[in-house]
């Protein structure tokens, strides 16, 4: 396929899946529009960026904020005169018991994860429309299918990403616009060091470039659906018991990463304080 002058928009491209999707679509010869946060980031993956494609450029903002996301694919039609491929990649981590949880750290996971993607994609069918045709790809989590133990918000954003990108499938039928969906398994990113609470999953991690190959395989071969790694014996076996043997499934997550007695037991004294659920400090 080519993608020379294409107009690429990579959100989430400040590290990781992002920041290797980004280059490579440069690479490629496509306009590449990079979004995340940290604009030190931006501005190296830029530069790395242009070496190959001269016009990509970068939008520094928070995607959790609905103005900014919108603004990103908006500013994005407004300068390149179209928008071709859209890469929702934005996400944060949230490793954490649920009694830790807060209701206002549960809003933002929601907003940056999930609502993130539905602003972005809801401000780029129309100009996709316009143009005739287009492609969204959606980069979930495997946790959607699999809920792993302390990740309760983190995997119901991504879930609701699925859901959403699964009813595209339908509603935009014969528009032309491509709606595919990636569930990445323990890939090797920065992720990984930014959780709130130590992790169990002591396995192998992938490299972030096996998530962007399949990126081009969704778009190249109209793929709506992909976990990564293909055929993965642990992800295949997590998803049968899930299907099939959940109650199995859940005696394995319960001996793997345990709730500790005294969690539960810290938990109890807080609400039996009139704490509410996150509330950690000391009286």
């Amino acid at each position: 396929m080519e993608y020379r002058d294409q107009i690429v928009v990579v959100t989430g491209a400040s590290s990781g899946i992002g920041y290797v999707t980004a280059k490579a679509f440069a690479q490629r010869g496509a306009v590449v529009v990079a979004v995340a946060r940290r604009e030190e980031r931006l501005q190296q993956l830029l530069a790395e960026c242009r070496a190959h494609s001269p016009a990509s450029s970068y939008l520094a903002g928070d995607l959790g904020e609905r103005a900014f996301a919108e603004h990103v694919v908006e500013n994005t039609v407004a300068q390149r005169g179209r928008l071709d491929i859209l890469i929702n990649n934005a996400g944060i981590s949230k490793h954490k018991q649920i009694y830790h949880m807060s209701a206002d750290e549960a809003d933002y996971v929601m907003r940056v994860n999930f609502m993130s993607c539905v602003w972005t994609t809801l401000a780029a069918i129309s100009p996709m429309l316009r143009s005739g045709s287009g492609t969204i790809v959606n980069i979930s989590s495997f946790a959607a299918k699999v809920a792993p133990p302390r990740e309760a918000m983190y995997a119901a954003s991504k879930a609701a990403m699925n859901s959403f990108s699964e009813a595209l499938w339908n509603d935009l039928a014969g528009s032309n616009i491509h709606v595919a969906l990636i569930n990445p398994g323990p890939i090797d990113t920065e992720i990984w060091l930014k959780e709130d609470e130590p992790v169990a999953y002591k396995g192998p991690k992938y490299p972030p470039e096996l998530v962007t190959d399949a990126i081009f395989e969704a778009i190249e071969k109209r793929r709506y659906e992909m976990t990564i790694p293909k055929r993965h014996p642990m992800l295949l076996t997590a998803r049968a018991l899930r299907l099939f043997f959940p109650s199995l499934l859940r005696f394995g997550m319960a001996h793997s990463d345990p709730v500790p007695p005294q969690t539960v037991a810290g938990a109890r004294a807080r609400a039996r304080a009139g704490k509410r659920l996150g509330d950690l400090s000391e009286d």
